[in-house]
């Protein structure tokens, strides 16, 4: 048996030679690997012994020679390959381990020439990792350090690897190709060429949305049917997916997660990253139906499920803190799908261990977890995709702009960049109220601005809350003073809205005449 190595990527290299040899596997090279292996006195021939032509071009072209790409492709049950293979002295490779030069985080990094972005694109590792994974009944093809443990404990085994091992590598193997050849298409058809610029220093200005856009998922599984039971859904995650995501959860118990379960709690699990202070979300439908603040996670819960009882019932619930005992045994007391937190105390995970189907999930946050969002957004429409920046602008307290006679007290601006927290992850048309840190009434996702501020104010009322002196959030301006009055008639007195309509100053008019307080943000957060 011979292996052929040609790494970029050094990491555990050595010790998957010396694993081989002690198999009886012979090394074959190139390279700066060939010679690292020989340091390590390891018997290693190089590729120019078995090509009998030399590495040129600066190492452009070294295994690009049919008796590589031969030995690779022969198929061992076919006479005629192997006969050729004798005709024209070409022995069979039976192990590939390819890695490829580091083109995604070479043009990640600040200043990248095209020169080195260029320089960084593989071509003979490509072309060999093709020709053993089409080959992979009579090849094995290693493309990350993460596959040699098994590999090596099959060989340990058997003297050889399983077809269904060689076929999961092949698999491996062409994703691999795919999203080196994705990322290469990315960044090309990015680059705001200027010929005039050209120069081994040329770094190109980039388009933020490439020419052609490619992404890479992995599925992490299939699930039991899609929003409907009609429809079919499985749920894929980025291949390098951000700390305190979603995708990095670990469900801990429970029910499988469905489709709808996915949707509403990585809106739930957005929207409490969102504060920097203990918070609990609860969401229905994907819109926060109770949002707040708190001392400790049982407060926050506490005042979050007021808000509306009724929706919470069946809802997700999502802490930016440890769940503990207190807030588990009161969370336990309602029917709720999915509850997530970096993690769970001892206690808390013994209150859930009778409810069998409530799904936990534990996703860690890094420290800066508020930092961590999602750079770019997509949404698919007929033979299309839609594809924004996210909408991660957050609003500081010297970007609003009082347009009003009437000044917000502290207490209110505090409260206002809450509810402007939360309007953001409601569903256009958005009209949040709020108070001491808590959601008092939201409306959502309706046609009219108005029966938004209608549908707050009456879930406030089902939910036995006071909207007095509280200050409402609109995602979007008031096109008109109806909506204006109907939160001041319901009690507010502080409003937060983006402002940029015609008829703003009719708006602010209407606030100085019912003597309520109005800031605009500058920004909008249209969600649908």
């Amino acid at each position: 048996m011979k292996a052929l190595i040609s790494v970029s990527d050094k990491t555990g290299i050595v010790e998957l030679a010396r694993d081989l040899h002690a198999l009886g596997v012979g090394l074959i090279s190139t390279g700066g690997t060939a010679k690292l292996l020989a340091e390590q006195g390891l018997p290693v021939t190089e590729v120019a012994e078995v090509t009998g032509f030399p590495e040129m071009l600066d190492g452009r072209v070294k295994t690009l020679h049919p008796k590589v790409h031969g030995g690779l492709l022969a198929r061992r049950d076919t006479p005629e390959h192997m006969a050729a293979l004798k005709a024209h002295n070409i022995d069979t490779i039976d192990l590939l381990i390819v890695n490829l030069y580091p083109f995604e985080a070479t043009v990640a990094k600040p200043g990248c020439t095209l020169a080195d972005a260029i320089e960084n694109i593989d071509i003979g590792g490509p072309a060999m990792v093709r020709s053993a994974a089409k080959n992979w009944k009579d090849v094995g093809i290693v493309t990350d350090a993460s596959q040699y443990a098994d590999v090596i404990a099959e060989l340990k085994t058997s003297g050889k690897l399983s077809d269904k091992l060689r076929f999961a590598l092949s698999v491996a193997a062409f994703n691999r190709i795919s999203q080196y050849d994705g990322a290469i298409s990315n960044y090309l058809s990015s680059v705001n060429f200027e010929a005039e610029k050209l120069s081994e220093e040329y770094v190109p200005e980039r388009a933020q949305f490439s020419g052609q856009f490619n992404e890479q998922y992995v599925k992490v599984q299939d699930l039991r049917y899609g929003e409907n039971s009609h429809q079919q859904a499985a749920w894929y995650r980025d291949l390098a997916p951000a700390a305190g995501s979603l995708a990095t959860g670990v469900q801990l118990q429970g029910k499988e997660l469905s489709y709808n379960n996915i949707a509403d709690a990585d809106a739930a699990w957005e929207c409490v990253k969102s504060f920097d202070t203990s918070a609990c979300v609860i969401v229905k439908h994907a819109n926060p139906c109770g949002v707040a603040v708190g001392a400790n996670p049982l407060e926050a819960y506490s005042k979050a499920f007021q808000t509306d009882p009724t929706s919470a019932f069946g809802g997700i619930i999502a802490f930016n803190r440890p769940v503990d005992k207190a807030a588990a045994e009161a969370v336990s007391k309602q029917f709720v799908e999915v509850l997530m937190a970096p993690d769970f105390s001892a206690e808390a995970l013994e209150v859930f261990k009778s409810k069998v189907n409530v799904r936990l999930m534990k996703i860690a946050l890094p420290a800066n977890y508020g930092d961590v969002r999602n750079a770019l957004e997509t949404k698919r429409v007929g033979s299309g995709l839609l594809l924004q920046s996210a909408d991660n602008h957050e609003l500081a307290l010297a970007d609003l702009k009082i347009v009003t006679v009437k000044q917000p007290t502290p207490e209110e601006l505090h409260d206002l960049l809450f509810a402007w927290k939360v309007a953001k992850f409601v569903k256009s048309n958005a009209i949040v109220f709020c108070k001491n840190g808590m959601t008092m009434g939201v409306g959502a996702g309706q046609m009219s601005r108005l029966d938004s501020a209608r549908i707050a104010s009456i879930k406030a009322e089902a939910a036995k809350l006071s909207l007095q002196n509280t200050v409402v959030a609109s995602d979007a301006f008031f096109p008109f003073r109806d909506g204006l009055d109907v939160v001041v008639d319901a009690g507010a007195t502080c409003v937060a809205q983006p402002g940029g309509s015609m008829r703003d100053q009719e708006v602010i008019d209407a606030a100085n005449e019912r003597g309520v307080a109005m800031v605009f943000t500058g920004v909008r957060h249209f969600r649908h």
